[in-house]
């Protein structure tokens, strides 16, 4: 069985007691105040420790589950996937790590990176996604089951083999659609020049079907797939020559279209050696309009920072232009990136809820010792027209806070926000304060209560702005 803890609830204060550890959260600058759901236990040697880093998270009905990594290791991947489980709508927390993944937990790989969630309605199981590293069949994609409401997880399923990266899942929950109780898993193979790839389950993640590409030769990762209430499968995705991407499947998964271009990405990579990308974050609406956000420099001449940028669809195969949500004015030193996008599943249209949570510096042109990290989120309550002003979740936090990696200092390559029914929205973020010794002090925190969403006036009417930008290389890592 995992450990299992339960958590609780604590406000923000200069350092607080939460789940009887002593933290540091965030700064007097932070005006939300979080509950930590999750610390670090492990010891390997391998691992930089305590950290956790990049989280999934998923609401069905009154439960909220959290997934991410656990003890990350700088060539890759961590010590475990840990979870975060709330069965009272983000009241109380309850922390648990995957079983069978790596040697930490009687499992056979080096090491495991990469979670996502999701719940699939018809069998009443969740489910976490995750990416084996260091195995002996190469860099798998399993699937860990629960069915007992996200309290505990059972022994991974193997959903594919070989070299693969970048792993997303979803379930069809709509009740009328041909497909209700398939769920999907995509991702890529690195041994393919990341060839996309798709699998789906009818039987709640037990087994998989065979896997099976977009029509034509496609390449990318970071697929975000959403399923529309008619069945319809949409997956967004950072493509390798600087798009987002999208392609879809009408047959449950059967075939899968060509790709269509979402948009081109104009990106500022982030100073200080932080490693960050341009990967989309894709959440749906009750009508089944598609969302998807990325950073993007596009309305700021000459590409000094990055703005969130949304572009929606009614098909998944015509695509708005991307707006820039207006968190500041173009003319700010702020930079924005990796946001994680929630929208409330209840809603639609001119009415869609959306939360938006997002990693930014205030400063774009800071260096490795003078960068200052923080979370934000917005929130908008017309789909998006307009948007409430921005308010500050955690921060600041100095890069040398949280772990190194091979390709830079990491926090996540993305994070997630979920929006429950008429409710608040729910981050859970890693938040990280000053190390102690050699020992990191990062963990992960969902804001106490929620984040509610107001909605505001602040609208933006920019067009792009001239730029003077190189190709943006594409991050493949895991």
């Amino acid at each position: 069985m995992p450990l299992s803890r339960k958590l609780v609830t604590a406000a923000v204060l200069p350092a607080v007691v939460v789940g009887g550890l002593l933290v540091s959260a965030t700064s007097a600058s932070a005006n939300v105040a979080v509950t930590q759901v999750s610390s670090d236990p492990f010891t390997d040697a391998q691992a930089q420790h305590r950290t956790e880093v990049e989280p999934d998270t998923f609401a069905f009905g009154s439960t909220i589950v959290s997934a991410f990594q656990v003890g990350r290791v700088s060539g890759g991947g961590s010590s475990d996937i840990g979870f975060a489980t709330s069965t009272d709508g983000g009241a109380t927390w309850t922390q648990g790590f995957l079983p069978a993944t790596t040697a930490n937990t009687g499992g056979p790989c080096g090491q495991i990176s990469d979670a996502a969630v999701a719940f699939d309605a018809k069998h009443n199981v969740w489910l976490i996604s995750s990416l084996g590293v260091n195995c002996p069949s190469g860099t798998p994609v399993f699937t860990s089951r629960s069915t007992d409401g996200g309290k505990t997880f059972g022994n991974p399923v193997t959903t594919a083999t070989g070299s693969l990266d970048k792993n997303w899942i979803v379930c069809d929950n709509t009740t009328s659609s041909p497909f209700f109780g398939n769920c999907y898993t995509q991702y890529d193979i690195t041994s393919s020049g990341d060839s996309i790839r798709m699998k789906t389950s009818s039987d709640g993640g037990l087994t998989w079907g065979p896997a099976r590409a977009p029509s034509g030769t496609h390449t990318g990762l970071g697929g975000q797939p959403v399923v529309q209430p008619n069945g319809t499968v949409v997956v967004p995705y950072l493509s390798l020559n600087d798009q987002i991407r999208s392609f879809r499947s009408t047959t449950g998964g059967a075939s899968w279209t060509s790709t269509v271009q979402v948009a081109a990405i104009s990106h500022h990579d982030a100073a200080g050696g932080l490693r960050e990308e341009a990967l989309p974050t894709a959440e749906i609406d009750s009508a089944g309009t598609v969302y998807v956000a990325w950073s993007d420099c596009r309305f700021r001449s000459g590409c000094p920072s990055n703005d969130i940028v949304l572009s929606k669809s009614a098909n998944g195969t015509t695509w708005t232009s991307p707006a820039r949500i207006p968190i500041d004015a173009t003319t700010s030193t702020v930079d924005h990136f990796v946001p994680g996008i929630g929208v409330d599943p209840s809603t639609s249209g001119t009415s869609a809820r959306i939360g938006l949570t997002y990693y930014f510096y205030p400063a774009a042109n800071c260096t490795a010792s003078t960068c200052q990290l923080d979370v934000g989120f917005t929130s908008s309550t017309n789909g998006g027209t307009s948007w409430s002003t921005a308010s500050q979740v955690a921060g600041p936090m100095n890069l040398s806070w949280i772990p190194n990696t091979s390709q830079g200092r990491m926090f996540g390559d993305y994070i997630s926000t979920s929006v429950r029914p008429g409710g608040n929205a729910y981050p859970v973020v890693p938040i990280a304060s000053a190390p102690s010794g050699s020992t990191f002090t990062m963990g992960m925190f969902a804001p106490t209560g929620g984040l509610s969403l107001t909605g505001g006036a602040r609208r933006s009417a920019d067009t792009p702005a001239p730029q003077n930008t190189t190709a943006h290389s594409v991050v493949t890592a895991f």
